[in-house]
């Protein structure tokens, strides 16, 4: 039997400032708590689950952890949970809610979606099922996600798809045109797949949900008090649910933070971006206006900061309209000389910092000051993740693990991040830093313990990855691993590597397109075979912990979403692996701060915490930028019925609002972002104007009276944290190895090097360090050179008298020989190759005729020189790149450049010596089937292939004198480093320093090189 209904809805408002959760309990104890009983009988809908859980630990606080019959609390998104769907013993039966399909789960949703549009003919083509050519699967899987948040927006909004086909007239752009042909995957394709798969949206789903509930509750209302706390309605069907739960007998609709004064030309003005608009919307569905709602909390419980509210209130105001109302044009003004003279700014601070990690810093060290003082709270606001994981990296520094309510994505988890290497390793086919970075996982153990792994992964580094890529896949690699004669036990661990890993490299690497559930399952495989230990499985290691769990989980649902999902390369797998698992989280239960919070301003709305840092302030970020909608242009919706983007705005706004009335508060922004000039979020620059009117400054609004509230207090807090004491800058090195350790053999280039840099001398003779290659090194300019060398040195070999009659093409061949492999790298071939090209046209053309003066020809001519010191003998060698015996007597000695060539004045100082030693070699009789003879001419040809290819560049006019006085240079040069008290400067002179050198991290260079110890720039 129907039960009339109230009239007058029953309205309540907790003010902001006020803890919601607190203030909800103490009213909810105050009306119902005279038997203990009552409160159990109490039905309490909220916004979300943290909402529910603040609301149960506010009940604990309130009875001091006594044992307490809670009321029900559910969060409104969640109606059919907890047997909210059942009858009661005085309700009808929801017979129709019950019998609703599931909702379809959402990664199920996404990929059924996301073959759809693969599904979708190429753009210009007939009908016809084959994939498009230009769109990945993982591409195709992100628009499906697009296509989701659609689905959601028109069905949340009530929409029906049947409409879009009117929106848009015929002669409208044609891309609108495509868009709207692109999504007839949801008006046409999506309601039968919904129909095979027997489920509904979720958002379809909750609205019938709610509905059933509405229609329930009208037919027999409830006799046990309903009350929906925390909604501002800005969703149609919770409005509908907060409509009928006002007007029960029993029922009560709590708003947070509702502005009572509100009226006439105020509500008329208020937009989407105002921080009222959503609840003022609801009012006028519910027939009540904004003085009409009661204080929730009552007179003189009141515990807020009213001042503030009032300043906040009035800085976001609609602007006033001085024609219409000249009267209302100095409000603002009044109002916000009344809050700041009722100490609105007390207990608020604004804090510029110069970047977003100086942001967090600063953030962190308040957060960090609160837990000062005992059973305070602290909570950081932000919509910013990037900010919340800066500032939970940043209270790591006092062992600090911070709640995060947003959680800690999937993908960057430790079995996350090794699901994503795993497959990344088998869809490059073992290429090195794959490989590596694979195998270096913690997770990662084949088998055996995870440190003897690790060493067998470092060995393997070592033996076969650095330098350039090896052949593709781990059978490449054993081969280069037996080849250079390393330990055997290496390659016998290689191979049961390679053992695991088979199959599911033989699915990556089979051709065609493979099922998606049978790439996983090899990918899930193989990924439990290589975490397992000697003691330990790999599905104990892999799946353990939060983390593990919500990996399993998620496993486990893809595999069910993925059934009948189309077949796909398996070079596509990991990318879309990779986005699948992007949206997923893990929210840690255990070992969190109890008293630190991050909150995101939805969550915060009605949370609460003795200290709230309002973070990421600057406009794009808080509010966000609504962005442009991927499918239908403004106009569009709205003639579609959806609402402005701008209306996320309005309720980030209430957010703000909530947030900035906390009793204490700490707003911060970054003024540079990535290196360009941030604006302050729109909510700051409003309080300025406030400010400034009131006070009746000139000039722009600069929030001052927040900034000099402490501001500059943080920021140098901040800086100190990490200022050390006192700046000691460290010496330059100067190390002074006895006689005997110093090196007694050393290259013409060595020399060179023992000029300029004698600290690289002693790091790699004295020491014996040795640079590592890079992993998977592409060929640089060192490798270029000795390329062309190589070829080079190919040609004269094969042709030392007389050019043959195709030696253009001879040199060619060398070239191709002598490149190499190098040569299949598109780098290699698309800029290197058609440089060597011109260089092989000038020597050629050059060199018929340059032999007609020359009466023999040596490349790659070996020499040395022994020079008796105060150490010892000391021998110098030498490898010439060409040594010409002239016709006229004497010799040239040519050094073949692919870089720079050096200066005369650099030669004749000795600091380029290779020329002048080599000439001293010759002069000496030092290179093998030459006599003694001195160097008529000392000559770098310079080959660049550019313009012009090469160049004849002589080094000195003297040759013969140039080779004396280097002679005699080395020799002073010996006997200086013979004397065990002379050092091993580093770079001693700075304008003769080596151009590279492979030492500068091991002498520290930058921390003395500057004045005064700072860094180099």
């Amino acid at each position: 039997m129907s039960t009339a209904l109230p009239a007058r809805p029953s309205l309540y408002t907790i003010p902001p400032g006020v803890s919601f959760v607190d203030a909800l309990a103490r009213g909810l104890g105050a009306r119902f708590g005279g038997d203990p009983a009552a409160l159990a009988e109490i039905t309490v809908l909220l916004p979300t689950r943290r909402a529910c859980r603040a609301l149960a630990e506010a009940f604990l606080r309130r009875s001091e952890g006594a044992a307490l019959l809670l009321p029900r609390l559910m969060p409104i998104g969640d109606l059919e949970e907890d047997g909210f769907m059942a009858a009661a013993d005085d309700e009808v039966p929801v017979a129709d809610a019950l019998d609703l399909p599931p909702a379809i789960p959402e990664l199920r949703r996404r990929l059924l979606l996301t073959r759809a549009i693969l599904r979708l003919p190429p753009a210009g083509s007939g009908d016809g099922d084959g994939a498009p050519d230009n769109m990945s699967p993982a591409q195709a899987s992100l628009l499906a996600q697009r296509l989701g948040e659609l689905l959601d927006q028109v069905q949340t909004e009530r929409l029906d798809f049947d409409r879009l086909a009117g929106i848009v007239p015929e002669d409208h752009a044609a891309h609108w045109q495509v868009t709207l042909e692109f999504l007839k995957i949801l008006t046409e394709h999506w309601p039968a797949v919904l129909a095979e798969e027997g489920c509904v949206d979720p958002a379809t789903r909750r609205n019938r949900v709610i509905e059933s509930r509405c229609r329930a509750w009208r037919a027999s209302p409830p006799t046990t008090p309903v009350i929906a706390a925390g909604s501002t309605g800005s969703i149609p069907a919770t409005a509908d649910l907060i409509d009928v739960i006002a007007h029960l007998p029993a029922g009560m609709v709590v708003l947070p933070g509702l502005d009572t004064t509100l009226g006439g030309d105020e509500l008329a003005a208020i937009g989407p971006v105002h921080p009222q608009f959503a609840m003022v919307r609801l009012l006028d569905r519910l027939g009540a206006a904004p003085h009409e709602v009661r204080s929730w909390v009552g007179p003189g419980a009141h515990d807020g900061t009213p001042a503030r509210v009032a300043l906040v209130n009035a800085a976001l105001a609609p602007p006033p309209n001085p024609a219409a109302s000249p009267a209302k044009v100095p409000k603002m003004a009044r109002a916000t000389e009344t809050a700041l003279a009722g100490g609105a700014l007390t207990g608020v601070r604004l804090v510029t910092c110069p970047g977003p990690q100086e942001e967090a810093a600063v953030i962190a060290l308040a957060l960090r000051r609160a837990l000062e003082t005992p059973g305070r709270t602290a909570a950081l606001v932000t919509p910013d993740r990037g900010l919340a994981r800066r500032v939970a990296a940043e209270l790591r520094r006092w062992e600090i693990e911070i709640d995060d309510s947003a959680g800690i994505p999937l993908a960057d988890t430790p079995p996350g991040v090794f699901l994503r290497l795993a497959a990344e390793f088998a869809a490059t086919d073992a290429a090195p830093l794959a490989l590596l970075s694979l195998l270096k996982h913690p997770l990662a153990a084949g088998g055996i313990e995870p440190g003897a792994f690790r060493a067998r992964a470092r060995a393997l580094e070592l033996a076969a990855l650095r330098g350039p890529r090896p052949a593709p896949g781990l059978e490449g690699l054993g081969e280069v691993v037996r080849r250079d004669g390393a330990d055997g036990r290496l390659g016998d661990w290689l191979d049961r590597l390679a053992g695991s890993a088979a199959p599911f490299l033989a699915a990556m690497g089979r051709a065609g397109r493979q099922k998606f559930v049978g790439l996983m399952a090899a990918h899930v495989a193989f990924a439990e075979a290589l975490a397992a230990t000697a003691t330990d499985s790999g599905a104990e290691r892999l799946w353990a912990g939060e983390a593990g769990e919500a990996a399993a989980t998620f496993i486990a649902r893809l595999e069910v979403a993925a059934l009948g999902f189309a077949p796909l390369r398996g070079a596509d797998y990991p990318a879309l692996f990779e986005a699948l698992m992007a949206g997923q989280v893990v929210r840690p239960a255990y070992g969190l701060h109890p008293r630190l919070h991050i909150w995101g301003p939805l969550e915060a709305r009605l949370q609460h915490a003795d200290l709230l840092c309002l973070g990421g302030l600057n406009e794009g970020t808080w509010p966000a930028d609504p962005g442009a909608d991927p499918w239908l242009s403004r106009p569009m919706r709205t003639k579609f019925g959806l609402p402005s983007p701008e209306r996320r705005i309005g309720l980030a706004a209430h957010d703000f609002v909530q947030g900035f009335a906390a009793p204490e508060v700490l707003l911060t922004r970054a003024g540079r972002v990535e290196g360009t000039p941030s604006v302050p979020s729109r909510w700051l620059l409003k309080l300025g104007n406030a400010l400034q009117a009131a006070r009746g400054d000139e000039g722009p609004a600069l929030l001052a009276p927040i900034d000099g509230a402490g501001g500059e207090s943080w920021l140098g807090w901040q800086a100190a944290l990490d200022r050390p004491e006192a700046v000691r800058p460290v010496a330059a090195p100067a190390p002074c190895p006895p006689v005997a350790a110093r090196p007694r053999r050393l290259s013409v280039t060595q020399i060179e090097t023992l000029m300029r840099d004698p600290y690289a001398i002693y790091a790699r003779h004295i020491l014996k360090l040795r640079p590592l290659d890079a992993i998977d090194a592409d060929p640089g300019a060192a490798e270029r050179g000795s390329m062309i060398h190589a070829a080079i040195e190919r040609f004269m070999r094969a042709h030392p008298d007389r050019l043959p009659k195709d030696a253009l093409a001879a040199l060619l061949r060398a070239g191709k020989q002598a490149f190499g492999a190098a040569l299949a790298q598109p780098g290699v071939w698309a800029f290197w190759w058609p440089r060597f090209e011109r260089i092989a046209e000038w020597f050629v053309e050059h060199e018929g005729g340059y032999r007609d003066g020359i009466r023999a020809s040596r490349s790659e001519l070996r020499g040395e020189l022994v020079i008796e010191a105060p150490g010892g003998a000391f021998t110098l060698i030498a490898t010439a790149d060409r040594v010409d015996e002239l016709v006229d007597g004497g010799l040239a000695i040519v050094d073949f450049k692919t870089g720079a060539v050096p200066s005369r004045q650099d030669i004749a100082l000795g600091f380029a010596p290779q020329l002048p030693l080599e000439a001293a070699i010759a002069a000496a009789g030092g290179f093998a089937d030459l006599p003694a003879c001195e160097a008529a001419r000392l000559e770098f040809w310079r080959l660049t292939g550019g313009a012009p290819a090469g160049e004849r560049i002589a080094a000195g006019d003297d040759a013969a004198q140039l080779g004396r006085e280097a002679h005699a240079g080395l020799e002073r040069l010996i006997a200086r480093f013979d004397d065990p008290a002379t050092p091993y400067l580093s770079q001693p002179d700075p304008e003769r320093a080596p151009r590279f050198s492979d030492y500068v991290h091991l002498a520290r260079i930058q921390e003395w090189s500057v004045p005064g110890g700072g860094a180099a720039e």
